[in-house]
């Protein structure tokens, strides 16, 4: 399926059409990351539940912290 994440388009084939399996696919599974799906901000405990679909978009933004 393709989606788009952070406005570059993305072919996506994981095993499971979950954002939790979106985020794992591009190696940000466990790390601190906002996600917004179709202009929806989701919470963590979405994550995993949240199912894709063809041309889904999504805004992931990465939390960093340091000085």
């Amino acid at each position: 399926m393709q989606v788009t994440v952070n406005g570059t388009p993305t072919q996506f084939s994981g095993t499971s059409s979950t954002v939790a399996a979106l985020l794992d696919f591009l190696g940000l599974a466990g790390k601190p990351v906002v996600v917004e799906l179709n202009q929806r901000a989701l919470f963590p405990r979405e994550l995993a539940s949240t199912p894709l679909a063809e041309g889904d978009v999504l805004e992931l933004v990465q939390i960093t912290a340091g000085g």
